[in-house]
């Protein structure tokens, strides 16, 4: 991928907005409530941030995937939980409240999770040697991920008026950057996207798949009840693409690394509403999970 201003600024400057749009959706409340059912939120991250890419790892690993292609779909990994787990959440009577909190734990967490396991990846898979997430590219990921969103929650406790204005244009946007960068990512590899889809499209598609399973049996062992398992299962298995690609084209320069995220963020939707139908109906089909409590919030 060429140094043009679209990539090495533009992109960056895209996820800054986007984590601002999330920031201006958080409130402290939102990681004050971690006290208050402490066991459902330690489960989905440790499902999350350390179960996940232990999985990812297996997989490249099992099917032999390319170097490259290895250590996106390990950083897609590492990756935090997408926004849009709240709505599929919401959709399929989850607990909302819980992914709330989940993604705004996530977006702290991917600052340091990102580098550790990309470089902990680039290093096993001995990829490009110039790959890597020095320092200065470490704190890059930080100034792209986590500085927004403080900045958006600073914004919201001085004006929820104006957090509420901006959360519709913010997603708008955020679905429009996404398709740009998906589509952008597999045009710039077109003569070899085939190859690359015959390697990571299986893998890929299994990763979400094990994810959306992961969090919500995790959840169901661990004595989480349905509604904390459909929330578990919806932020694990939803990652924020965005991020992931954003770092692989601007951060590591790398469009292959990009790829694995291209295809998840056209995969995930699909078998998250599939993976839903099918719970909600088994749902139905014995004990129906109680409706939200009054007081929970609305899905921003």
């Amino acid at each position: 991928m060429n140094d043009s201003a679209l990539i090495t600024v533009g992109l960056p400057i895209a996820l800054a907005i986007i984590m601002f749009g999330l920031g201006l959706s958080l409130t402290v409340a939102d990681f004050q409530r971690v006290a208050r059912s402490p066991r459902a939120v330690v489960v989905a991250l440790v499902l999350q941030v350390l179960v996940l890419p232990v999985v990812a790892f297996g997989l490249v690993t099992a099917f032999d995937v390319d170097p490259l292609l290895a250590v996106g779909v390990m950083l897609l990994a590492a990756s935090p939980g997408g926004t849009t787990a709240n709505l599929f959440s919401h959709l399929f009577r989850g607990d909302v409240a819980l992914n709330v909190t989940l993604t705004a734990i996530n977006s702290v967490l991917a600052a340091v999770s990102i580098p550790l396991i990309t470089n902990l990846a680039i290093n096993h898979f001995d990829a490009d040697g110039e790959l890597g997430l020095q320092l200065t590219k470490v704190v890059q990921v930080i100034a792209i991920v986590l500085v927004p969103v403080a900045i958006g929650m600073v914004v919201r406790s001085r004006s929820e008026a104006f957090a509420a204005r901006a959360d519709k244009p913010v997603r708008i946007f955020s679905i429009v950057v996404l398709v740009l960068v998906s589509v952008g990512a597999i045009l710039g590899e077109r003569e070899n996207i085939a190859e690359y889809v015959e390697q990571v499209g299986l893998v890929v598609a299994l990763f979400c798949l094990a994810s959306l399973t992961i969090g919500y049996l995790g959840a169901r062992v661990m004595r989480l009840d349905e509604r904390q398992a459909i929330a578990s299962s919806m932020e694990v298995g939803i990652h924020n693409t965005t991020v992931a690609m954003t770092i692989a084209l601007s951060v590591l320069d790398s469009t292959e690394v990009a790829i694995p995220s291209a295809v998840y963020s056209i995969v995930m939707y699909v078998l998250a509403a599939l993976f839903g139908w099918a719970i909600s109906r088994r749902v139905r089909g014995g004990a129906v999970a109680p409706e939200p409590a009054a007081g929970e919030r609305a899905v921003r």
